[in-house]
Parts: structure tokens; sequence; C-alpha cells
């Protein structure tokens, strides 16, 4: 099935779920306290959604490209475009943004852990499925499929 058996450590996971949900609360919290039209709001909350979801669907298809899955270029192409244009956005608006630098910083640093740390719990939850797949439900449905034939 796949080569890349590797538990990650305890450690990797609760620090990978931190940069996730700290990074994402952290944010909100900044947007909500932020004084910006909603609009302004709402463009920077976009794009962190869309980073969040082209960072871990590019971490799936490269995983699924190691583990010898199929996959197609297409796919590869738009999850690369999707997550270059998130970074994009960001720093676009950030850069024109009428902020302090302190804020930039803020909605930048937060903004990047939060990639980081989506990337990262992907890469756990895959890595925990491969080593225990009886653990998943797509990994149970493979087998009853393949039992049943």
């Amino acid at each position: 099935m796949n080569n890349f058996q590797n538990k990650p450590s305890t450690a990797f996971i609760f620090a990978s779920w931190i940069a996730l949900l700290g990074g994402f609360i952290i944010f909100l919290i900044g947007l909500n306290n932020a004084q910006m039209q909603l609009n302004e709001k709402g463009y920077y909350f976009a794009v962190l959604i869309l980073g969040l979801f082209s960072s871990v669907s590019l971490q799936k298809h490269v995983r699924d490209k190691l583990e010898g899955l199929p996959t197609t270029t297409l796919y590869a192409n738009l999850c690369w475009a999707a997550f270059a244009i998130a970074v994009a956005l960001m720093c676009i608006g950030l850069w024109n943004a009428e902020l302090a630098m302190s804020e930039k910083g803020f909605y930048g640093v937060t903004f990047f852990m939060c990639l980081f740390g989506a990337t990262a719990v992907q890469k756990n939850t895959r890595d925990m499925a491969a080593i225990n797949p009886k653990n998943t439900q797509e990994y149970s449905d493979r087998e009853s499929n393949t039992s049943e034939e």
C-alpha cells in the first residue's frame, strides 16, 4: 500500500492542532475586533477559507501521488492554482490595507500558521489512517466492497 508507515508523535499531532485551531481562532478574534468594514472582514475570512481548503487539497493530492493512487494533472494544477491565489490574495490584500504594520503582521502570521496547521493535521490524519485503516470509514468501505466480490 504505502511505504510511509511512520506514526506521527503525540507532540506533533498536538502542535498541528494547536497551530490550526489557534491560528484560526486568533485570526477570527482579530477580524472581530478590527476597525474595518464588514466587506473587508469578509474578504480576509474568504481568503483564509480558500487557503485552508486549497492547502488540505494540495496535501491530499501530493500524498495520493506518493502512494500510487490515481491523480490527474488537471486536479494538481487546480490545487496549486487555488493555493497560490489564496496566498497572493492575502499578501496583496495586506500590502494595500490601511492597517498598522503590526496588524498586517498579525494577519499574515496567523494565516500562514493556519495553512501549516491544516496541512499537518491532514498529514497526521492520513498517516494514522494508513497505520490503522480500521479506524476510518473510507478504508472500512473499501474493505467491505472488496469482501463482497
